[in-house]
């Protein structure tokens, strides 16, 4: 392998019309990973990840419309939805010529990942589950508030809504739940990055617009299930368990579907990456290889 590809490089792609930021490393004639990041992060969430599987797969992190230093076009001009969302990366994957691929998936990248799942079944090697939901068990607890909103969206309910899409909203996606022990291994870039990329003109109303679209997301966890159940891809779950927004449960839910199942579950929260990326790193590797046979 060529040092170039040992490093992870950086570029933007023109996808129908859209400009989107780009994280890539290794080979592209390696299996492919595409990794998909949750909110407010963006492909920063992968950048220790990338090189340590550089020798293993051709990985690509992009940043979704909206998010990083991708394209956030005005709401009249682009439609943000989750299946939009899943529209805009599947075209990105036809332009790097992906055609099958392992999907990686943290926070809101799960529903934009099922939805290139549930389209194109053929094309999913494997799951990478990194802290996401997709079962109604993960969501419990701190998730009340945001579904009596999405069934009722009255302004009572949304005055309601914690106040998280401000600067202090975006650091504490990151240290909520989080032994004092751990916190010191965060570096604070992350959330400074996230809320100087969603501080952006209009960005806010469209992150709140993306939650709104959740519901949408979460009434589609049967036909997950069933694809699940039906298809039987190979899933690696990492889990980060001082996770406060997405429950353990969730992984047991995993296990009832899927009968090619692993399970890591580590001292970590959300962002698991950030005090766990050699962890999870070998865990890719090791599951990408037995996937394989």
């Amino acid at each position: 392998m060529s040092i170039g590809t040992c490093k992870t490089r950086h570029r933007t792609v023109s996808v129908n019309g859209l400009e989107l930021f780009i994280r890539e490393a290794g080979e592209p004639d390696r299996p492919a990973v595409l990794l998909l990041h949750g909110a407010p992060s963006s492909s920063h969430t992968f950048r220790n990840l990338l090189p340590l599987l550089a020798d293993t797969a051709y990985l690509v992190a992009p940043d979704m419309p909206g998010f990083g230093f991708s394209e956030a076009p005005p709401q009249e001009r682009y439609e943000y939805s989750f299946e939009n969302l899943a529209s805009t990366i599947e075209a990105l994957t036809d332009v790097l010529g992906l055609k099958r691929m392992f999907l990686y998936v943290h926070d809101y990248g799960a529903p934009v990942a099922y939805q290139l799942a549930l389209r194109r079944a053929e094309r999913v090697l494997g799951l990478i589950v990194q802290n996401g939901s997709a079962h109604d068990e993960g969501m419990v607890g701190i998730w009340d508030d945001a579904k009596a909103f999405w069934a009722d969206p009255s302004p009572e309910n949304r005055a309601k809504l914690p106040d998280w899409l401000n600067f202090e909203g975006a650091r504490a996606v990151y240290l909520d739940g989080v032994p004092e022990r751990l916190k010191p291994l965060f570096p604070p870039e992350c959330w400074h990055l996230d809320w100087e990329r969603m501080s952006r003109p209009g960005n806010v109303e469209i992150q709140f617009k993306l939650f709104e679209d959740y519901k949408n997301y979460v009434a589609r966890f049967p036909d997950i299930s069933r694809y699940h159940r039906e298809h039987q891809p190979p899933c690696l779950i990492i889990w980060g368990r001082h996770d406060v927004y997405y429950a353990l449960d969730e992984i047991i839910a995993y296990a009832r579907e899927l009968e090619r199942l692993e399970m890591h579950v580590l001292d970590g929260a959300h962002f698991l990456l950030e005090t766990h990326c050699r962890e999870c790193a070998d865990a890719v590797r090791g599951f990408i290889a037995s996937a394989a046979r």
